[in-house]
């Protein structure tokens, strides 16, 4: 997937916002990746239909 570098950078996000103490910023990345997901599973299959998440990568919390 062409845009894994997304879900890097968001995971990232999260665990910094997380492991600051950061709960509303945690939550709203969470949500963000969680939209991530749909609007590029669906540009990727031409279908609005949620798309299997993308492969875990090491670092990923979410």
């Amino acid at each position: 997937m062409r845009h894994d570098w997304v879900f890097d950078v968001l995971s990232d996000l999260l665990t910094y916002a997380t492991q600051n103490g950061l709960p509303g910023l945690a939550e709203k990345v969470s949500q963000t990746i969680d939209m991530a997901r749909l609007e590029i599973g669906a540009s990727q299959a031409g279908t609005e239909e949620p798309p299997q998440a993308p492969p875990a990568k090491g670092r990923r919390m979410h």
